[in-house]
């Protein structure tokens, strides 16, 4: 039988919003540490130094290492979906594609999330859910403007950052599954120690990043802010809303990455909010409240 469908709390959404100026910070910090540093070095450093970041707050709140092979077998699962396969991808991707067409397609993570977790009797396929996450899909791709231009390798990146969302929607059935009980700073730590061993191995064998000149000051800042914010910052809040509100609804963090871009923009950098955004922002929230089921039973009731 699966699961209850979950509903999000106010606290999982303001968190939620949170995560999702942290992972859309990462479609930046990437396009900024590309321009010195090949995409597989990139991942690792960023896995690298995330997973250093959060070792001394293991310590601070007594979490202990996993025991023995057994131990980390599920956290090696999770780095090699949640982290080395798809940071990979979407990293490679933006070599080939802008930033903002990754994040369109980064979207699409709920949408195979749904999939993937009704595939597995996780969570049963709703109707609700289904129309919700293709209304909110819409939504984005109104918001961003799909902006395909013509260029050589566009198809290939667009089929790589399918892939990472498509790595996501298996990573999230695999956290489901096999870390329910797990604390969610320990899970984000240990998934990045475990993916920084594969990252050595693949970065390693393939770019040799020993071997690169020093990338400069930009460069750097931007992989601190990649390693610090975008991922081990991040991870402890996702670990705590899959959690707490279930998988398919973590992933709806992805359609809000988006909408916090522009309203960023709009507050930091002064930049004009057109009404193509806000439309598309207005369809974003739209497709959420029907996802959350909450408006639907009202307006049941009151009929």
């Amino acid at each position: 039988m699966p699961p209850n469908d979950k509903r999000i709390d106010a606290r999982d959404w303001s968190l939620l919003a949170v995560l999702s100026v942290l992972w859309g910070g990462s479609f930046f910090f990437n396009g900024a540490a590309l321009r010195e540093l090949p995409p597989l070095t990139l991942v690792l450093l960023r896995v690298a130094l995330g997973s250093a970041i959060l070792l001394p707050l293991l310590r601070m709140q007594g979490i202990s290492f996993p025991r023995g092979i057994a131990g980390w077998k599920p956290f090696v699962a999770i780095g090699l979906l949640n982290n080395v396969i798809p940071f990979s991808l979407i990293v490679i991707g933006q070599t080939f594609i802008p930033g903002g067409l990754a994040s369109i397609l980064n979207a699409t993570t709920p949408l195979f999330t749904v999939i993937v977790m009704a595939a597995a009797g996780e969570e049963a396929l709703r109707l609700r859910r289904v129309a919700g996450v293709a209304l909110g899909l819409a939504g984005v791709i109104i918001l961003r403007g799909w902006g395909v231009e013509t260029r050589a390798g566009q198809g290939l990146g667009i089929l790589l950052c399918l892939g990472g969302a498509f790595s996501y929607g298996f990573a999230a059935l695999a956290a489901r599954r096999l870390l329910k009980d797990a604390a969610p700073l320990g899970t984000a730590a240990f998934q990045l120690m475990a993916s920084t061993v594969m990252m050595a191995i693949v970065a390693g064998a393939m770019e040799q990043p020993w071997r690169l000149p020093m990338p400069g000051v930009t460069t750097w800042l931007a992989v601190l802010g990649l390693a610090g914010l975008s991922t081990a910052l991040a991870y402890i809040v996702f670990f705590q809303i899959l959690r707490r509100s279930g998988a398919t609804n973590v992933m709806l963090v992805t359609l809000l990455i988006p909408v916090t871009a522009v309203l960023l923009g709009w507050l930091v950098l002064g930049e004009p909010i057109s009404m193509r955004e806000i439309a598309g922002a207005l369809v974003i929230g739209s497709a959420l409240l029907v996802i959350d089921g909450r408006l639907a039973n009202l307006l049941r009731r009151s009929t």
